[in-house]
């Protein structure tokens, strides 16, 4: 059995680590080459590094500080921000990156997702995508306790670019299946309504992507305890889980984390 990964994000802005909830509110986090030392340290899986202005901004991702973290790190690092074409996947490959994790860009230019796989391999291609909650009507009457008639809800969500800042009318599941065909060998799942509010990963959104797709999906968004993690995996498979606040302000360890894990019973690397 694959053993399961936990992974702390970087969000940038300006050179320092930033987090906000639900996706505003943006507050200073520290030092991204030391928090990532930090991370090392603590022997977590994996590390994601978000420039989460430079599609919004028109820029490239932060190119030398990529390469200051990388050479400062040796755990796998996925770059993500500002990733337009494949020119830019291969300039952070060079920089350190393992994986590079694309957005807007993806749901512009879809084709850019299997000319990247192509080129680079599907290992290396992370689909990042951006949810939020909108609720649709199915239009079919169900039947109330009190007799009256109603119309059913059902949930869909909806894809976000520009650092969620875009709604773009098209449906997160769909969009993750689409990516998944196009190459993408894993889907970085974040979940706009839940993100920093430390009330736990949404578990229907993630849950209904993983069951979608046959790749690796991280989920992200609203990790606040250690049951968070568990219910993560337990309840919606997912392959990994992606958390920033408590780990930033140090309410737990990485290491506290995978060890509440295996007690539970999930296979975690020790």
């Amino acid at each position: 059995m694959l053993t399961k990964r936990i992974i702390p994000c970087l969000d940038i802005k300006d050179n320092r680590v930033v987090k906000g909830v639900k996706f505003l509110g943006l507050k200073n986090a520290g030092n991204p080459v030391e928090v990532a030392k930090a991370y090392d340290a603590q022997e977590a899986d994996e590390l994601v590094f978000l420039d989460i202005t430079a599609s919004l901004e028109k820029r490239k991702t932060l190119i030398n500080l990529v390469e200051n973290i990388a050479k400062n790190i040796f755990m796998p690092f996925t770059v993500g921000g500002g990733v337009a074409n494949c020119d830019d996947i291969r300039n952070l490959l060079n920089a350190g990156a393992e994986k590079v994790s694309i957005n807007t860009a993806a749901v512009r230019y879809p084709d850019l997702i299997s000319d990247a796989a192509k080129r680079f391999g599907s290992q290396c291609i992370v689909v990042a995508i951006d949810a939020k909650l909108v609720c649709q009507l199915t239009g079919e009457p169900v039947c109330q306790l009190a007799g009256e008639p109603a119309h059913q809800l059902t949930k869909k969500w909806e894809v976000y670019i520009n650092g969620g800042r875009t709604p773009t009318g098209i449906d997160v599941v769909e969009w993750a299946k689409h990516a998944a065909d196009l190459g993408a060998g894993e889907i970085l799942l974040t979940s706009m309504d839940y993100d920093g509010t430390k009330d736990g990963y949404d578990i229907e959104l993630t849950k209904a992507v993983t069951k979608a797709l046959n790749i690796p999906v991280i989920a992200s968004g609203g990790a606040g305890s250690l049951e968070h993690f568990y219910e993560a995996f337990t309840l919606c498979d997912a392959s990994a889980a992606l958390a920033a606040s408590i780990f930033h302000y140090q309410e737990y360890s990485i290491r506290q984390v995978k060890e509440y894990l295996k007690e539970k019973g999930v296979p975690v690397r020790l």
